[in-house]
């Protein structure tokens, strides 16, 4: 007997590659059928529509996202390192195409053609990555391990915009190692030589 929650996982994961191979509109119930090797109305059985199977996907994704964040806050104090490891992360992800892109990007690049359920949750997202780039900006400076030539806030968003636009132009030059090539200066431009 299928696991109901093991399908329902395998369709999200199939929809998040999709996604991230063709965007929003570059995919159908029917495509997720073929790969997971279902019926669409199985899909339905699930998420009575695309919005409702591309909202929750966001909705996870921001909350796995969440909880890698918190997990970096706990086993790592330094706020520099604590960068480094969120550059790792992408890197590593983009070097061996686990995770070529992050899709809320991409669907933020699509945000004027979204439904606004699925708008709100790609928003959310940014606003929370942002929120914890900024705690961490703020931690570095008052600790002495970032130096920052803005406020604490537009730092983390000129971060978070720069790790999104490496991640496009590694995609865009399909050479995984031009993300680093882009990030190592950023990072650089922030360390306090300690």
């Amino acid at each position: 007997m299928t696991n109901i929650s093991s399908t329902a996982d395998d369709i999200l994961a199939c929809a998040r590659t999709l996604i991230i191979a063709g965007g929003y509109n570059g995919f159908s119930y029917a495509d997720v059928a073929e790969v997971v090797g279902i019926r669409k109305p199985s899909i339905h059985h699930h998420f009575a529509s695309k919005v409702d199977l591309v909202r929750t996907l966001v909705s996870r994704y921001r909350e796995e996202a969440e909880a890698g964040l918190a997990a970096l806050e706990r086993n790592i104090p330094d706020p520099r390192e604590q960068l480094k490891s969120y550059v790792g992360y992408w890197e590593a992800c983009i070097s061996d195409a686990t995770a070529p892109f992050c899709v809320c990007a991409l669907l933020a690049s699509e945000l004027p053609i979204l439904p606004e359920e699925v708008a709100l949750e790609v928003r959310a997202h940014f606003r929370s990555l942002a929120s914890w780039l900024t705690s961490v900006m703020e931690r570095g400076k008052r600790k002495g391990r970032l130096k920052l030539s803005c406020t604490p806030r537009i730092e983390a968003e000129g971060f978070m915009a720069t790790i999104h636009g490496a991640m496009l132009s590694a995609r865009a030059y399909g050479d995984p190692k031009i993300f680093g090539v882009i990030i190592e200066p950023l990072l650089d431009r922030l360390s306090t030589k300690h």
